[in-house]
């Protein structure tokens, strides 16, 4: 699970950051997107770069926050643990600490309740290594 920040919704940024997610991934593309009713995720050009990663996309419904809980909860946890107690000078800053966060911190180390108590990469791992 990859959660991408955007700071401003457009498609050439959300493209950007898929590019970026699946850079990471070292050449392993995820298996599904999931976002909010954003129009920038439903333009053409994110829905090509999903289809050519055969990403599947899967989009909340509209007025239902519920489908959205997991970044949600991101959102929280990223204010309360980290972002809340920084102060940043430029931008720039504030995205190399989020990435800082994010990668080795949220997605390897932090610990989810709905996980049963682990972190990102060690569900992903397991799902994986059962499939």
């Amino acid at each position: 699970m990859f959660i991408i920040p955007l700071h401003k919704p457009n498609s050439n940024l959300t493209v950007k950051a898929l590019n970026m997610a699946i850079q990471r991934r070292k050449g392993e593309s995820p298996t599904l997107f999931h976002c909010d009713q954003g129009i920038q995720y439903r333009s053409e050009q994110s829905q090509r770069i999903l289809a050519s990663y055969q990403i599947t996309f899967s989009m909340s419904r509209a007025g239902n926050c519920l489908d959205n809980a997991v970044t949600e909860r991101f959102f929280r946890s990223l204010k309360s643990e980290r972002s809340n107690y920084r102060d940043y000078v430029t931008r720039e800053q504030a995205i190399a600490d989020i990435i800082d966060y994010i990668e080795p911190i949220y997605n390897q180390k932090r610990r989810h309740y709905k996980l049963e108590f682990i972190s990102p990469a060690e569900f992903e791992y397991n799902l994986l290594k059962t499939a």
